[in-house]
C-alpha cells in the first residue's frame, strides 16, 4: 500500500486564467482552506501527477506553488492543525465508482 501525506500547496498566480487553472486542478485534490490554499492528502503518484499538471500551466518566470509536505497522514489533519480565529472544517470527500 503506496503511503499517503499532508501537503499544503499554496500559490501565487498573476494571471486570471492560469489562476483559475491551477484553482480547478487543486480543488480536484485536496481541500481549498484559503483564499490560495489547498489541503491535500496524497500518495507518491498523485503527488507527481499534479505537480506535472501544475507545470504545464505555471509561468515558470511569473508565478511560484510552493507544496509543503506535512509527512505522513496517520492521522487527519485537522488534529494537527492550530487554527486562529474560524476553525477549519475538512470537507467530507466521497468515492464515486
Amino acid at each position: 500500500m503506496t503511503e499517503r501525506r499532508h501537503y499544503i500547496i499554496a500559490y501565487d498566480i498573476s494571471d486570471d486564467k492560469r489562476r483559475n487553472e491551477i484553482y480547478t486542478m487543486l480543488c480536484g485534490a485536496g481541500d481549498h482552506a484559503q483564499f490560495s490554499v489547498f489541503l491535500c492528502e496524497l500518495d507518491g503518484r498523485e503527488l507527481a501527477a499534479l505537480r506535472g499538471r501544475l507545470r504545464t500551466v505555471v509561468n515558470h518566470g511569473e508565478d511560484q506553488i510552493i507544496i509543503l509536505d506535512l509527512g505522513r497522514a496517520e492521522r487527519p489533519l485537522d488534529e494537527r492543525l492550530q487554527v486562529i480565529g474560524r476553525g477549519y472544517e475538512p470537507s467530507v470527500r466521497t468515492v464515486v465508482i
